[in-house]
């Protein structure tokens, strides 16, 4: 009986206490969601986005409404879980991007700054690089520009956490990420 609760002890306290990378670009609007964690022994080798296109000159644009890791052991693309925090409602899911041979470890996101009485999207695309130096982009809003890259997770990522704003009056849907080392 004191193993596991030893064990338990020891499991809260790595995941309380692990290393979070974070960029400073991210929007200002929105609640953080809950954390989702990649199941043991796996890491984040794979990712989607889930984008609203461009609405027109009179519609609500979005842009960036989710991301979703795929939680894979470290030499296989078949992945163990998909995990995700909070999303936004619109948009669709695009390709996954594979590490070809590594797992996600840093992170710049592409953001619009607030447009005063103009339509705001905040977060609009991120691209990531995986332990082989590659270096994924997927296709995501057009609005804004990339900040600078994250710290680096040298075991990988392997947690993910947003902030996304509640639909109602000028939506933007995902305005932060937050990722999680291994």
């Amino acid at each position: 009986m004191f193993s596991i609760i030893g064990l338990s002890l020891l499991i809260q306290a790595t995941l309380t206490t692990a290393k979070w990378i974070t960029v400073d670009n991210g929007g200002k609007w929105g609640v953080w969601g809950p954390q989702a964690s990649c199941p043991p022994q796996t890491a984040a080798r794979g990712f989607s986005i889930k984008v609203e296109s461009a609405q027109g000159q009179f519609g609500d644009d979005t842009a960036l409404n989710a991301i979703k890791l795929f939680c894979a052991p470290p030499s296989s693309t078949d992945y163990k879980a998909a995990i995700t925090s909070t999303e936004g409602p619109w948009g669709t899911w695009g390709p996954i991007l594979w590490c070809p041979d590594g797992i996600l470890k840093s992170f710049a996101l592409q953001v619009e700054p607030p447009m005063g009485f103009l339509d705001d999207t905040a977060a609009n695309n991120i691209n990531f690089e995986c332990t082989d130096q590659t270096v994924l982009r997927p296709n995501g809003g057009r609005w804004g520009t990339f900040g600078k890259w994250s710290e680096s997770c040298p075991n990988g990522i392997c947690a993910i956490q947003t902030k996304v704003e509640p639909p109602g009056g000028d939506d933007t849907a995902l305005n932060d990420v937050t990722f999680g080392c291994c």
